[in-house]
Parts: structure tokens; C-alpha cells; sequence
């Protein structure tokens, strides 16, 4: 819940940046409210749009609710689906997040689809198993085209990291339980990683196996943080 139409500067700068980053896909997730201009400022650039959260049901009378179709008709090209905030916040389940993710592709976007633990289910051990029941959940049958978010919840806008370690682990993780789905796609997916990702650790975090990108959380908000992180790339 960020973002006033002021923040069209940052979004130009970076685009700007972006023009540089040949070998990276950028894309900038909005609110709603500046989705459309955003689009229409990026349009022709090398920088895609994507919503942020969207409603499971095709357009209707759910007054205050933002149907997939409607994103895709603003400009965007994906969207996100089960943040750890929806979940947390908003007690949004695994299937409401998999029902998010069909609605996404039956508008024509790339879901994202976001998965991740607490603290207190770290503590207990039980990442794994939490990372499983939600991919299991949330990842409908059958699609091709998404992309994975690992975001462990109690490093969202802590300033904390998993140890480079437990994100390889976790990442392979994940990326056995899609070739245990689909041999044929599940070295295509791509599995970011989200959680106080920064200028000052996107290069060692970018690096580790089967990390293939970031979702970027507050440091998204300034293209003078965010083209940082992109660049490790180039």
C-alpha cells in the first residue's frame, strides 16, 4: 500500500535504467490506483507491469474487488498472488491463493505465486513441510507458465536473511517438488527469492543455485536501491 502519483518519477527513472540491463526481465508490480499509468508509461520499454493481488472470480457485483480480466485490461502482464501479507493479513488460503492463480491465467497473466514461512514455523522446524503444503495448495494442476516467490515471512522488512544455506536448500527444495509435478517444465520456472533483498546483498543472494531472480519488497520504492539489485545481473 504504496505509491501516489508522484512515484511515476521513480518508475521513469527506472526505465531509464533499465535500458542498460539486456540480460534482465524487470517488472514493477503497483497498486491498483496507478496500474493503468504505469502500463501506459512503460509501454514499448523494457520494463513490464504486473497488479499486485486480484480477485478469483471473472468480473461481477464484488463492489471494491478487482477481477484479473480488469488488470489485464489496465496493462498488466502478471500478477501476484498469495503475499505473505494476503495470507497473513487478509487469511487467505491455499486454495483461494491456487483459485487467484487460474483466475490469472485464465485473464491471460503470469501468476506469481508466493509461498513461505513464519518465524514460528521455522523455529519449529517445520519450513519444509509448511513450503510443501503450500506449493501443494496453491500451485494448480496442469499450468505451464508461473513463477514461484519464496519469501520467508519473518524476513519481509526485517532487515533479516536465511543463511545462504538454508535459501539453497530451501530453493532445491522447491525446485524437486516442481520435477516431481513436471520433468518438462520445472527447470523453466522461475523461482524468486523475497525478503530484505538489497543493494547491499542482491549480489550474493542472486548467486546462490536455483535463485533465479528476486522479489523485491521496499527497496522497489526507489529506483536508486532497486536498478541496483537489477544490475547484478549484467
Amino acid at each position: 500500500m504504496h505509491g501516489l502519483q508522484a512515484s511515476a518519477e521513480e518508475l521513469q527513472k527506472i526505465i531509464a535504467g533499465a535500458r542498460a540491463l539486456d540480460l534482465v526481465d524487470v517488472m514493477v508490480c503497483p497498486p491498483a490506483t496507478l496500474l493503468a499509468a504505469f502500463a501506459a508509461a512503460a509501454r514499448g520499454t523494457r520494463v513490464a507491469i504486473g497488479g499486485q493481488d486480484c480477485h478469483a472470480l471473472p468480473p461481477g457485483a464484488y463492489t471494491g474487488d478487482i477481477a484479473a480480466e480488469m488488470l489485464r485490461d489496465a496493462g498488466a502482464q502478471a500478477v501476484i498472488v498469495g503475499h505473505s501479507e494476503r495470507r497473513l493479513l487478509h487469511g487467505e488460503t491455499d486454495a483461494e491463493v491456487r483459485a487467484k492463480a487460474l483466475a490469472a491465467k485464465r485473464a491471460g497473466l503470469l501468476p506469481i505465486i508466493c509461498i513461505g514461512e513464519t518465524g514460528a514455523e521455522r523455529d519449529a522446524g517445520r519450513t519444509r513441510e509448511v513450503v510443501q503444503a503450500q506449493l501443494d495448495g496453491s500451485l494448480p494442476e496442469g499450468i505451464k507458465d508461473f513463477v514461484i516467490a519464496y519469501e520467508p515471512v519473518w524476513a519481509i522488512g526485517s532487515g533479516l536473511t536465511p543463511s545462504h544455506a538454508e535459501i539453497s536448500d530451501i530453493h532445491g527444495f522447491i525446485r524437486s517438488q516442481l520435477l516431481a509435478r513436471s520433468a518438462t517444465t520445472a527447470n523453466t520456472v522461475r523461482i524468486l527469492y523475497g525478503g530484505s533483498v538489497k543493494p547491499s546483498n542482491a549480489k550474493q543472494l542472486l548467486a546462490i543455485d536455483n535463485v533465479d531472480g528476486a522479489l523485491v519488497g521496499g527497496a522497489s520504492l526507489h529506483a536508486g536501491e532497486f536498478l541496483p539489485i537489477a544490475d547484478v545481473y549484467r
